[in-house]
């Protein structure tokens, strides 16, 4: 039962959180990001499924083209008349050597043809987790010029610093909820994989898990100096 990634568990807490972020922060860049996470993650449910699931049709068809290489390299053969034109030593040498480079070729093109749906999916899921790290780097812009320094009492604003618009609670609700949207952001492309074992799409998962982690790290330093400021 916790075993498995649930998609629809995934996209209900996106939700909540959504609903967190605009209740209280309504106009902010936030809500809008939040919105188009919660819209991936609901993407991600029919996206999820359509990698794990095995396209049949494709394969068919993908077998029937190898069954039909295969025999037409067995006619091939079978038309040579060794009866009629008896083979000199160097001329089998050299069909011996046609036919090994041959099953060569033809060996290359079925692995070529049997591997195509997992490169389809692969080559799928890593724009999906492309898309991820997109959102991940628009979250961490939108944390960046949150600094806790700004509530000091000290503190000298510029014409070009940012704007002090928020009390030290809503500072560190703001950063709570970029680091929850960038837990989700990790727990969507873990999804992708999880019935999907190519280690070319787990390696890019695994460094989208990476990312979030260290963009989390940075908002947590802040929010660990926020309480201490507010202590």
């Amino acid at each position: 039962m916790y075993r498995h990634l649930d998609s629809e568990k995934i996209v209900q807490t996106i939700e909540l959180l959504d609903r967190r972020i605009r209740e209280r922060f309504p106009e902010s860049g936030l809500a809008k990001v939040s919105a188009e996470l919660l819209k991936t993650g609901q993407e991600s449910k029919d996206r999820s499924r359509w990698v794990a699931r095995p396209h049949w049709e494709l394969r068919f068809l993908l077998w029937f083209l190898v069954v039909l290489m295969a025999v037409s390299l067995v006619l091939a053969f079978l038309r040579l008349d060794l009866q009629a034109h008896p083979l000199t030593f160097g001329e089998f040498v050299q069909v011996l050597e046609s036919g090994i480079n041959d099953i060569v070729f033809l060996g290359a093109g079925v692995f070529f043809l049997v591997t195509i749906e997992t490169r389809i999916k692969r080559n799928r899921v890593l724009s999906l987790i492309h898309q991820l790290r997109a959102i991940a780097h628009v979250i961490d812009m939108h944390q960046l010029p949150k600094d806790p320094e700004t509530l000091e009492e000290d503190y000298l604003q510029t014409s070009s610093s940012p704007q002090r618009r928020m009390t030290a609670f809503e500072l560190q609700r703001y950063l709570d909820y970029c680091s929850e949207m960038l837990a989700m952001i990790g727990k969507i492309a873990a999804l992708y994989v999880q019935d999907f074992e190519d280690t070319e799409a787990v390696e890019s998962v695994n460094e989208i898990e990476v990312l979030t982690t260290g963009l989390s790290r940075k908002i947590w330093q802040k929010i660990m100096t926020l309480q201490s400021y507010r202590g």
